[in-house]
């Protein structure tokens, strides 16, 4: 079989995972908190051909390319004030931390509300835990005091869905919560429109090459093989 073939394939299997992670980022442009994603490629290896006569090196011939791995900017973004006494955000480094069914996970998200038992629970109903490790209590007015919420350092956070990060916690983050304000969406629109397009020019490229190198191959079969060289 043509390596070529190879080679084509896998960077469109390369850039269809690439697709995947852009078109998730552009369904977060407006969530709060909510972390970039980046799609790291590198080749397979390399091939060194040589001339099979005098054995002089000709150069290199890369095997095909792979999705090497998944990367997440969890750099702070700016802050968009919202006036609603349980929005908050983390002015700095650190998370929130939910509880959950599976153990603690940790987001950026502050779009809270109260539960009918008046804690602090996020959007799926996880309870937001407080400095001292307990759920954090809504007042009479519907309201909370920003200190009493935890700030945590987190290492290796690592996404585990619906914007919840799990990682080895690492004490107090040294960010400050603020009440009626919402972190903003670590994506940029226009530049993620942009790397589709170009992921999209690319993925087709593959496919340019896979028709280009079966219609040689057919014309190898059918042609060149002829003892008349008629198709």
């Amino acid at each position: 079989m043509d390596r070529g073939l190879y080679i084509a394939a896998s960077g469109m299997v390369a850039e269809q995972m690439r697709q995947d992670q852009i078109a998730n980022d552009l369904a977060n442009a407006s969530t709060p908190g909510y972390k970039a994603d980046t799609v790291t490629q590198r080749s397979f290896g390399d091939l060194l051909l040589s001339n099979s006569a005098t054995g002089q090196a000709v150069g290199p011939l890369a095997l095909g390319v792979q999705a090497n791995a998944m990367t997440t900017d969890a750099a702070p973004q700016p802050l968009r004030e919202t006036g609603e006494p349980l929005d908050l955000a983390i002015a700095g480094d650190g998370w929130f931390a939910v509880r959950t069914g599976q153990g603690t996970r940790y987001t950026r998200d502050g779009q809270f509300s109260a539960s009918p038992q008046g804690t602090l629970v996020d959007s799926q109903g996880n309870e937001v835990l407080g400095r001292n490790g307990q759920p954090v209590a809504v007042d009479a007015q519907g309201r909370v005091d920003p200190t009493a919420v935890g700030v945590f350092a987190l290492n290796g956070a690592a996404k585990q869905g619906d914007n919840l990060y799990r990682g080895a916690p690492a004490g107090t983050g040294t960010g400050t919560v603020r009440s009626g304000a919402l972190e903003g969406s670590g994506v940029d629109p226009a530049r993620t429109m942009v790397d589709m397009i170009a992921s999209f020019r690319a993925f087709e490229a593959g496919q340019k090459a896979i028709q280009t190198i079966d219609d040689s191959l057919h014309k190898t079969a059918t042609q060149v093989a002829s003892p008349s060289g008629a198709s």
